[in-house]
């Protein structure tokens, strides 16, 4: 994995070993994590191990914004089922918590972040997903938390994110049927925030993602904060946070050059903004 010049700082790589099960790639300012151990892209030891690190690699040099994709005919099948078997004798607790730290620090990274769906994603592939802040998807692609099938419950955070996306009752239908929900479905409900065309979705998704990271980074970022506080507290709780928030974007570059290109060139003006 090789940094391009507008990307992060920092050291050159992630630890993900040889031939990792996920790859960190950049685009100009748009980074690249991508799903890559076919034919099923399962969830085991060395993938959960590659997402830990990749996430805390991003959290110190963070990108402009983040597609997560996946090669092969499937997203996921999901998380390995003999991780299950091993837990259910011992070290469950932690392990659930060291997971639910990798999806949060997914969540709280400071750019737009992109899941982009081209067929099934189960399990701990959609708690990912759902932990994005933009999920794409094919018509035809098809999501499950099937966690009922081995009689447990999603436990990295699925659940509850998908229940601020659908609602409780529709959380509650998908993960206690156990059954599989196709792309225009979820997007009915919500959960998923685009589709398109099989044939065009990869092209779709990245143009999708690069648009987010050629945009206004630290006016993105802010957004998530007020977000978060939404999330965490209420209206209340980002009323509270606001002004601070603002004042700061208030005195960044791109801020100040876009309101000098819309004051000149009106509110057409086409300001490079350099995420800063």
């Amino acid at each position: 994995m090789t940094a391009a010049a507008s990307g992060p700082t920092g050291p050159a790589d992630p630890p993900l070993g040889d031939a990792p099960p996920l790859r960190l790639s950049f685009d100009g300012p748009l980074a690249v994590l991508t799903i890559d151990r076919p034919p099923e892209n399962v969830f085991d030891h060395a993938m959960l191990d590659c997402w830990r690190h990749a996430t805390d690699w991003l959290t110190r040099n963070p990108p402009r914004a983040l597609l997560i994709n996946a090669h092969g005919r499937v997203v996921s099948t999901g998380l390995d089922v003999t991780i299950l078997d091993e837990l259910s004798r011992h070290g469950a607790e932690r392990f659930w918590a060291e997971q639910l730290d990798t999806v949060r620090a997914l969540e709280g990274l400071p750019c737009p972040t992109v899941f982009a769906a081209h067929g099934l994603t189960l399990t701990a592939a959609f708690e990912i997903a759902l932990a994005c802040d933009f999920v794409l998807a094919t018509g035809t692609a098809r999501f499950g938390l099937v966690e009922r099938r081995v009689a447990f419950v999603p436990s990295m955070g699925g659940l509850q994110r998908l229940a601020a996306r659908a609602g409780r009752s529709r959380a509650a239908q998908l993960v206690m049927s156990g059954d599989l929900y196709r792309a225009s479905t979820l997007a009915d409900w919500g959960v998923v925030d685009s589709l398109f065309d099989p044939a065009i979705f990869a092209e779709q998704a990245r143009a999708y993602a690069m648009r987010l990271a050629h945009g206004p980074t630290r006016a993105h970022a802010a957004t998530k904060r007020v977000l978060a506080a939404v999330r965490d507290g209420g209206v209340a709780a980002a009323d509270a946070v606001q002004p601070r928030i603002s004042g700061a974007v208030a005195r960044t570059e791109d801020h100040r050059r876009a309101v000098r290109a819309f004051l000149v060139q009106g509110p057409r003006h086409e300001t490079v903004y350099f995420g800063r």
